[in-house]
């Protein structure tokens, strides 16, 4: 496999682990650590880190040292504005268009979500939490939209998620709040989808706030 097609891979990997909120801010990511782990060279590393750098989701140390970026309170502020013009903006092309594929696909990703987290695997659950707001945003077929949301490099907001691999409290409260989204949008319930995808955010907010 080709150099930059190996520095993709690591870049992937990383960035959906930081966007899941696996790799809490401040984390150092070792070169040697990860190529090993993606059996690629350190070449390939070096290339991947400078790429997530250009996209501000790693620093580089005065001394040295790769470093997953910290969110500041402005970040989380940014953050919870975006994602409500876009996540609510979706939800309405979703609720006009009612497909039935993007209803069940967001069911399953509920249920993997819910699968993850019985079973321990707290980093999987992470993913599936990014899935389903992904999802939404792919359901709209908006190909300028959803380059937005991708572009945008949007992490996980239920940061307790990552952060505290057994706050079984938030995993619930996430799993509701997903699975009464869905159950509005296949009833056709707008009022009750928006509502709670609104709480959700701002629970997602004030739980990042906790932590920056």
């Amino acid at each position: 496999m080709k150099e930059d097609s190996l520095a993709n891979k690591v870049y992937v990997e990383v960035r959906k682990k930081i966007l899941s909120s696996q790799l809490a801010g401040g984390a150092r990511l070792v070169e040697s650590a990860w190529a090993e782990k993606m059996a690629v060279s350190r070449v390939a590393v070096r290339e991947a880190f400078m790429r997530l750098a250009g996209e501000s989701l790693v620093e580089f140390g005065e001394k040295g040292g790769c470093f997953v970026k910290k969110m500041t309170v402005e970040d989380v502020k940014d953050i919870r504005e975006l994602r409500e013009l876009l996540e609510i903006g979706a939800l309405k092309i979703l609720f006009a268009k009612r497909n039935e594929e993007v209803i069940q696909d967001l069911e399953l990703i509920c249920n993997d979500f819910s699968e993850m987290v019985s079973k321990g695997y707290y980093g999987g659950a992470c993913e599936a939490d990014v899935r389903f707001h992904e999802r939404i945003m792919e359901g709209t077929c908006n190909s300028r939209l959803i380059n937005i949301y991708k572009n945008s490099n949007i992490p996980l907001f239920h940061m307790k998620l990552g952060a505290i691999l057994g706050q079984m409290e938030d995993y619930l409260d996430t799993e509701r709040e997903h699975r009464a989204i869905v159950d509005a949008l296949r009833s056709g319930d707008w009022d009750t989808a928006h509502s709670t995808l609104v709480s959700h955010l701002d629970r997602g907010e004030q739980e990042a706030l906790e932590l920056v």
